[in-house]
């Protein structure tokens, strides 16, 4: 028996009366008995209930009987009778009797909330623990997308829904899956300034959206709206603040009511989870994609290594050292080296304008046309016409240009000759350890004309060392932003230019790296020396 129940038992046996409790139906509207003790049960005309403090009298069968509201927040009437037979005058008791009954009501009423809310928040915790393991589960956007609706929808019983998210290329929500869609699905593709699509609309406010059939309708949402529908953001929280990656949207529910503030709550916890979901995915996704490429940046660099000769090549008539250091695992600096007929060597050093893929891409094309038109002739500038003629369409379809100096050393006849097209780091350095530059002859390739000049000066097979390097070495900067200068490079040149040429190259090097420190190259790097043998 209920703590009710035995109260109205209690007054029925002390007061030798009768009483019943009936309580409005929150689906019917109709009153139900909840409690009785003797007397007429039925519930009363709904012309006899009133909020009214003071009892209303109704004959029955029984004996008269007296109404009142018990007050609280529960729609309960209390209805008091005197037992047949007797004289008892029960109406005074009444008022007294429905402010007992009244904690004890608000006490069920309080009581039935929380059960019912706990089981809402299972039904919510439930939904969200499945998506949880949705989202370990799958691996694509579209399968993740798809069984989260069909969960969400499931849970507020909708037939229609559809997930968008946000296309920043082209600046519209995208359909990623979609309830009883209709074979028009490309027709869901929704602008984000649309006026009055609801998705759009969400996205921009950033804020969900309940709205009632005729509402805001749009030919956008033709394909998944059939009358009322909620849509909310998917929202993803970042550290400097949020971003809003698509729309959640849902409607046409089963039970024809309207969408609530629990279910507008509820889709949108879904949707923070799907926002995180959608943007581990894509982090996972660059991640994955800058590993590639960084693998295939390894890969340029180590072939593009292998383009470039050994120092031994021109053995034995001279000794030669290169190195090239990439700022970006491929780049445009490169050298040549040319074993010529009568025993002349060929020393080419290039930088192409820029770094990375296009100027590396530049750079494979001009070392492989040198090789050939090398061999051709022995005239410097004649090697160089041949060589603008080849890569002429792809320097003006770049628009990039390219430095280089092509020297050619006689050492038999002690003579120098070079073509330089605006490379301004070339150098003799004598036997004193002066340095002689070989200056420009032309402007860059891709800058000026396709007749080159060529000039020459005395080589000294004893005392002689020719160094070509590129701007990436003389302007290494440290963290401060400082360069190492020309000056500094000559002198490492100067001071080490009877050793052998790889521990000159690593003399080089050694400053270049001693004045960077931690910082990065902003540029590529390229040295090259070269003496008689």
């Amino acid at each position: 028996m209920s703590h009710l129940s035995r109260v109205l038992e209690a007054f029925a046996v002390a007061q030798g009366g009768s009483a019943v409790v009936w309580m409005e139906s929150p689906r019917t509207g109709a009153l139900d008995v909840v409690a009785a003790a003797g007397g007429e049960v039925t519930p009363p005309d709904i012309a006899l209930l009133t909020d009214e403090a003071t009892p209303r009298e109704r004959p029955t069968a029984l004996g008269p009987q007296w109404i009142t509201r018990i007050p609280g927040r529960t729609p309960a009437w209390l209805g008091v009778g005197a037992v047949p037979g007797t004289d008892t005058d029960v109406v005074r008791w009444v008022p007294m009797l429905a402010e007992m009954l009244a904690p004890i009501l608000q006490s069920q009423w309080e009581a039935q909330r929380a059960t019912d809310e706990l089981a809402e928040r299972y039904e919510e915790i439930n939904l969200l623990y499945s998506i949880s393991d949705i989202l370990g589960r799958t691996v694509t956007l579209e399968q993740m997308a798809r069984t989260i609706l069909l969960e969400v929808a499931e849970t507020v019983g909708a037939e229609y829904g559809a997930i968008h998210t946000h296309d920043p290329a082209s600046g519209v929500l995208r359909p990623v899956a979609a309830l009883r869609l209709s074979p028009a699905m490309e027709a869901s593709v929704i602008p984000t300034d649309h006026p009055v699509s609801v998705p759009a609309r969400v996205y921009r406010t950033r804020n969900a959206l309940v709205v009632d059939a005729g509402v805001l309708e749009s030919e956008y949402e033709a394909a998944f709206r059939d009358g009322a529908m909620l849509s909310v953001p998917i929202n993803w929280t970042a550290p400097g603040g949020g971003v809003t990656l698509g729309v959640v949207s849902l409607s046409g529910r089963r039970s024809g009511t309207a969408f609530t503030a629990g279910d507008e709550k509820l889709v949108a916890a879904v949707g923070s989870q799907i926002g995180t979901a959608i943007q581990n995915a894509r982090l996972v996704r660059a991640s994955v994609e800058r590993e590639r490429l960084e693998s295939e940046m390894r890969l340029a660099h180590d072939l593009q290594l292998k383009l470039l000769p050994a120092g031994q090549v021109v053995a034995p008539e001279a000794l030669c050292a290169a190195r090239v250091e990439a700022a970006e695992g491929v780049g445009g600096d490169f050298y040549h080296l040319f074993r010529l007929d009568a025993g002349r060597t060929g020393i080419l050093v290039g930088d192409v304008s820029g770094h990375g893929y296009r100027a590396a891409l530049i750079m494979a094309l001009v070392m492989s046309a040198s090789a050939i038109h090398a061999r051709t002739t022995s005239d410097p500038a004649r090697t160089v016409e041949a060589l603008l003629a080849t890569v002429a369409d792809e320097l003006r379809e770049t628009e990039m240009f390219l430095s280089l100096c092509y020297a050619v050393v006689d050492h038999e006849r002690g003579t120098l000759q070079w073509t330089n097209t605006g490379h301004p780091h070339a150098f003799v350095i004598d036997a004193a350890g002066t340095a002689h530059r070989l200056e420009a002859t032309d402007p860059p390739l891709g800058l000026g004309s396709a007749t080159l000049h060529v000039r020459s000066r005395p080589w000294d097979r004893q005392g002689d060392l020719l160094a070509l390097f590129t701007d990436g070495v003389n302007d290494a900067r440290d963290q401060a932003g400082h360069v190492l200068g020309e000056a500094a490079v000559l002198r490492v040149l100067a001071a080490r230019r009877r050793e052998v040429p790889s521990r000159i190259i690593d003399g080089v090097f050694s400053a270049v790296e001693g004045h960077m420190g931690r910082v990065p190259p902003h540029d590529d790097q390229a040295v090259v020396v070269l003496r008689s043998a």
